[in-house]
């Protein structure tokens, strides 16, 4: 997804294993995969696959919520961990998967990854407490953590660079489209048979998207194995996060994707209630705001040229306030409008900063892009669970004033960087801007 719908930042680092000198370079690079060349479609429509089984499957209870609660005499914040569990697993993962990929190839550590989780998945609907199902969410996500910590390493192995954006762009759709259509499926199929069978359902997709996955994807032919130095990658993470651009890079993504997981984990409870009372199919529905995402998310490249990306940070987070506020009406079309600002403004703000952290990054790119992920789902699970509290607490306007502060919180962040832009541009010393 843009990685900001499918939490992926986009990085070529990994084209670095290419031979660097000209003559070895550029026959590296004829006898990489090409469009229309041989392998190439195999191996987009695989990974598409593959995108959509992990996103299908990372957020197959969150349209289920009141549900879940219902069946478990559980609260919104207790089965807000069904979710939170899953994000939290792969963000704690995503880093390990990324040093194993380097170890193990790409194409076995994201087809056990898959394995793995499709396992569970099919365990999922026989959870006997609300506890066993969020234990089953974690191990799940920490499973899935190994897609996005190899899919981008592969492709930028195994295709020439000019058709890189290209691939890449066919797996970020395959996120959203695993996204959006695993709440749909599971809301429309739940309102006849209950979640159980609706998570089932979506295990059972995810088996077949899995299978044709290994059988469709090339075998690599320019993975170069490398060996796990624990202290190397140490070395190179404890560079990041001493480096003050790309923790605030790490913030903005975290906190914006609170306000996303916060208000689309609770929003399923808002719509069934009074005095909306949707059916459960019509509450899964909803996800198809996703599609706004996907357009903002694509034009976020042309706003950050008129705007620059502090500027398109602050209008991401101006349009995801609007949004909020918005929601608070008692009228479900201005609801459902608050829906597409709070989800425009959270996939352009979440563009600009993923590929901002390969803009800062020189080296390391990798792990750099790995951090952004895992501070980017711990956004989504403590977005998750604090959402569902203040809901717990306050209704909806609890929900909407927790992502107010998390909206507060990247505009005094990008605020900072600006004020640092014109110290520097001053001549004096003082750390250079976020974005």
């Amino acid at each position: 997804m843009p990685s900001a719908s499918t939490g992926a930042p986009v990085t070529t680092g990994a084209a670095a294993s290419v031979p660097a000198t000209a003559d070895s370079g550029q026959a590296a690079a004829d006898s990489r995969m090409a469009p229309g060349g041989p392998g190439y479609r195999r191996m987009s429509f695989a990974l598409f696959l593959a995108g959509v089984a992990t996103f299908a499957l990372l957020y197959s209870t969150q349209a289920l919520l009141p549900l879940v609660s219902a069946d478990f005499g559980a609260s919104a914040g207790e089965a807000s961990w069904t979710v939170s569990a899953a994000t939290g697993g792969l963000a704690l993962f995503v880093l390990p998967m990324s040093a194993l990929s380097e170890r193990f190839g790409r194409r076995t550590l994201m087809t056990a990854s898959l394995a793995v989780a499709v396992t569970v998945g099919l365990l999922v609907p026989f959870a006997p407490s609300i506890g066993a199902l969020v234990a089953l969410r974690a191990v799940q996500g920490a499973a899935l953590a190994g897609l996005p910590a190899s899919a981008t390493a592969y492709l930028a192995e195994e295709v020439r660079p000019k058709a890189l954006i290209t691939a890449i762009g066919l797996f970020v759709a395959g996120n959203s489209v695993g996204g959006m259509s695993g709440r749909i499926i599971t809301g429309w199929v739940a309102q006849e048979w209950g979640w159980r069978v609706a998570v089932g359902t979506i295990g059972l997709i995810a088996v077949g998207c899995a299978v044709a996955f290994r059988l469709l994807l090339p075998a690599p032919r320019h993975f170069t194995r490398g060996s796990l130095r624990p202290r190397v990658l140490a070395r190179t993470v404890r560079g990041h996060l001493a480096n003050p651009l790309l923790c605030r890079l790490y913030a903005i993504g975290a906190l914006f994707m609170m306000v996303f997981g916060g208000v689309y984990t609770v929003i399923g409870y808002r719509l069934a209630a009074a005095p909306f009372s949707l059916p459960q199919g019509l509450v899964g529905s909803v996800f198809l705001v996703y599609l706004v995402g996907t357009v903002s998310a694509s034009t976020a490249g042309r706003l950050a040229g008129r705007l620059g990306r502090r500027g398109s940070l602050y209008l991401a987070g101006a349009t995801t306030t609007a949004g909020l506020l918005l929601s608070l009406a008692g009228s479900l079309a201005l609801v459902l409008l608050g829906l597409v600002l709070i989800t425009a403004g959270f996939f352009a703000g979440h563009a600009v900063a993923s590929s901002s952290v390969s803009h800062t990054a020189k080296e390391g790119r990798a792990q750099a892009s790995a951090l952004y992920q895992s501070a980017y789902y711990i956004g989504s699970s403590a977005g998750s669970t604090l959402g569902a509290v203040a809901f717990h607490a306050g209704g909806w306007a609890g929900t909407v004033a927790m992502g107010l502060f998390a909206v507060l919180g990247v505009v005094s962040i990008t605020l900072f960087g600006s004020r640092a832009a014109r110290t520097a541009a001053r001549g004096v010393p003082a750390p250079a801007p976020a974005h």
